[in-house]
């Protein structure tokens, strides 16, 4: 077992890898040389958030064709021991980028947030934004053991819509800006590429069996 599948299956490896983009806002609030981000620190907080959230739920349904394409490397064995708690590390992630926005547009003041919400209803990527945070709200309330149990047969088709949050999700980072983000490209582009390969496995090997 090499060094970095040793880290990998480490519980407490993956959550501190989980957590430093969770931090990594502090920097630019206290002492960051950017003055474009000091400017505005709070919408830098707010972008970084949706982010991070974005990459995760990328990085946990990338798990599944890692699995199927190299069944026997140890790495996609090492990550798939952490699906859950990556996926519902995306999901707190995107309910601290909702958090900050309700902040971001009220000002703490609470009287606004019924405001907030009426207008997310009328722009379609804020709209989108939340249909994608709750579903993985959905996914998250689902996920402990005792849920899958009483859910039965009927977890595998709910969370399979991840992929539809996933895609959501990408709209929403595109089209909260003017310009098309090269970043959501690199986000889910090695995703897209990774479920068409599994695919292309899948039925390889379904037309090898029959």
């Amino acid at each position: 077992m090499g060094l970095l599948e040793k880290l990998l299956r480490s519980k407490v490896v993956v959550w501190i890898l989980l957590v430093l983009p969770g931090l990594w806002p502090l920097w630019p609030i206290f002492g960051w040389p950017d003055s474009s981000v000091l400017a505005d620190p709070l919408k830098f907080v707010l972008h970084h958030l949706g982010f991070t959230a974005c990459i995760l739920l990328a990085v946990v349904l990338a798990f599944t064709p890692l699995r199927v394409l190299w069944p026997k490397w140890g790495i996609s064995q090492a990550v798939n021991r952490h699906r859950r708690l990556v996926g519902v590390a995306a999901f707190v992630y995107a309910a601290l980028h909702l958090a900050t926005h309700v902040v971001y547009e009220t000002g703490l003041d609470w009287s606004q947030l019924g405001h907030v919400f009426q207008v997310a209803t009328t722009k379609p990527f804020q709209l989108v934004g939340l249909i994608a945070f709750t579903i993985l709200l959905a996914l998250a309330v689902t996920s402990p053991t005792f849920m899958l149990r009483l859910l039965g047969k009927h977890w595998k088709p709910l969370h399979r819509l991840a992929y539809v949050a996933a895609a959501l999700a990408a709209y929403h980072q595109a089209a909260a800006r003017k310009l098309f983000p090269m970043q959501v490209v690199w986000i889910f582009g090695p995703l897209i590429l990774l479920e068409i390969a599994r695919v292309l496995r899948q039925r390889q090997n379904a037309a090898g069996k029959s």
